[in-house]
């Protein structure tokens, strides 16, 4: 099996890929700056899958460092890209984070792997689509004028990563577009694990529900959905990392249509906040103290994915449910409770 280099690995989704990698026979060497990721996970993917990844402290801005990374770590046949600033509301206040940490880095990172033959996945968004038209959205839906820094950055990482493939032929590119990654390994030994206040929901429902904070806000309740709030297409972050490894795994055969790709990744199921919370309430049996707050800029009100093209091309379909998805979150919550990281 190749080895797959993982950029910022022992973050959220990344540590779960690594683990689906390693689980599939693959070499993974990580590099991370550890900005918003504890080194610890290393021994935590070790627990599960048996073997300690390789690691490198890196800064993607930082060009010295990633051509010697490079030098050392040769024989590389597989990028998968996390590396990245991902909170929409951060985004808005901070644009100029988002620029320099999620353009400048891609851009560095294809300079660096010029001339090599690499298979690359690009972790990319269904913010690309901004409010959509029609539900659900498809691979096909126009790229509207992004709502928020965040998503543009990943629009404009797409653009850039099919120019460059269009222009070079031994870069192979498949773009992933998920939607809202929840949950956690089903050994609760990896899972969701932000920097201070969560940015994403339900590390907020947890912590909320464990105590760690006081009060979730819902960002709005008037909407034109079932019950007000915003809607989204959850996915267990297995099922996610699981889409990864099919996405190698199709370069790896040579099965693309094109040398740039792009695939949905969801369950093709719309749920309301509200409607997550009050299910993570019935499985879990603990309330979730939270209000109804103002709705936030740069937030889409609806949108679920039409994931048959990534069912059908990658050999792929999501298997978790909203109840296994919240469940296991919960597990972690706890673990880290008892284990503080």
């Amino acid at each position: 099996m190749g080895r797959i280099l993982v950029t910022g690995g022992t973050g959220y989704i990344g540590a779960h890929t690594v683990v689906e990698l390693q689980n599939n026979g693959y070499e993974v060497v990580i590099i991370d700056n550890l900005s918003n990721s504890d080194i610890k996970i290393l021994d935590q993917i070790k627990a599960i899958s048996g073997i300690k990844p390789a690691f490198v402290k890196l800064d993607l801005r930082d060009k010295a460092a990633i051509a010697a990374f490079l030098k050392e770590y040769t024989g590389i046949t597989g990028v998968i890209h996390f590396a990245a600033s991902k909170s929409v509301s951060e985004s808005v206040k901070n644009p100029l984070l988002y620029y320099d940490n999620n353009i400048s880095t891609l851009v560095n990172l294809l300079n660096s792997l010029a001339g090599k033959a690499v298979n690359f996945v690009f972790s990319s968004s269904c913010t690309v689509y901004g409010e959509p038209d029609v539900l659900p959205v498809t691979e096909e839906a126009p790229i509207k004028k992004a709502e928020s820094p965040y998503g543009n950055t990943k629009q404009i990482g797409e653009e850039i990563l099919k120019e460059t493939a269009n222009a070079v032929n031994d870069l192979k590119v498949i773009a992933l577009r998920y939607f809202n990654p929840v949950g956690a390994h089903e050994s609760a030994l990896i899972g969701e694990l932000p920097n201070g206040v969560p940015q994403n929901l339900v590390p907020f429902v947890t912590q909320t529900a464990i105590g760690k904070r006081e009060l979730l806000t819902v960002f709005g309740d008037d909407f034109e959905t079932p019950d007000g709030s915003c809607v989204r297409d959850f996915i267990h972050v297995v099922d996610l990392a699981k889409a990864h490894v099919a996405a190698i795994k199709r370069m790896e055969a040579k099965q693309m249509a094109a040398n740039y790709e792009v695939f949905n990744v969801g369950t093709g199921n719309g749920h309301s906040v509200l409607e997550l919370i009050h299910t993570f309430e019935k499985i879990t049996g603990q309330l979730v103290n939270y209000r109804i707050g103002p709705p936030r800029d740069g937030d889409i009100v609806k949108i679920w994915g039409d994931v048959s093209l990534a069912e059908k091309e990658l050999n792929w379909k999501a298997e978790n449910g909203l109840d296994s998805m919240l469940s296991s979150a919960w597990a972690w919550e706890n673990y880290i409770h008892n284990n503080p990281f």
